[in-house]
Order: C-alpha cells, then sequence, then structure tokens
C-alpha cells in the first residue's frame, strides 16, 4: 500500500467522519507523520499504544565493501529510525 492507496482506505473506511474529504484526510496523514518524524528527531521515541514504539538508532562507523570491486570502504556513522512492534501487533500479525 502506498500513500495515496492508505489515504484513500481512511476516507472510504465506514468508521470516517461523514463528510470527510481525501484532501482533509491528506492532510492529517501529512501531520501524523510530519509530526513523527520531528518526534522521533528531537526526542528519539514515539510510542503508540497497541502499535508500536519508533526510536532514534545511531549506527557506528564501520568498514563494508563496495561489492563490484571488493575494495575496503569506510562507512560513516549515521542515525537512523527502528521501529519495535506492540504485544497487540504482533499478536494481531499472528506472532505471540
Amino acid at each position: 500500500m502506498n500513500k495515496a492507496e492508505f489515504i484513500n482506505a481512511i476516507a472510504n473506511a465506514k468508521t470516517a467522519p461523514e463528510g470527510i474529504s481525501k484532501k482533509d484526510v491528506q492532510t492529517l496523514v501529512e501531520l501524523t507523520f510530519e509530526t513523527l518524524k520531528k518526534t522521533v528527531k528531537k526526542e528519539e521515541k514515539f510510542a503508540v499504544a497497541g502499535f508500536g514504539t519508533f526510536t532514534k538508532k545511531k549506527r557506528a562507523a564501520r568498514n563494508g565493501r563496495n561489492p563490484r570491486t571488493g575494495e575496503t570502504i569506510k562507512i560513516a556513522a549515521s542515525t537512523t529510525v527502528g521501529f519495535k512492534p506492540a504485544a497487540d501487533l504482533k499478536k494481531f500479525m499472528g506472532g505471540r
């Protein structure tokens, strides 16, 4: 599912507020993800009960290998996002 399909699914959901437009849904989806990004970057954690927790993770610098040439290269330290699903989401997906 891509972003446009996600917006359509929300706008067409039976539980969606009556009269809500796709443009309104798009605005809310964009605000939600923008807030999530800013929160993870600033506070390092964004938890959604029953869904999971997004966290800021730091990767240390390391050596890697160019697969085309076999040459050893240095990979710089970086920051990324991790996600840990909540127990409810794991259960819903068929996990323990």
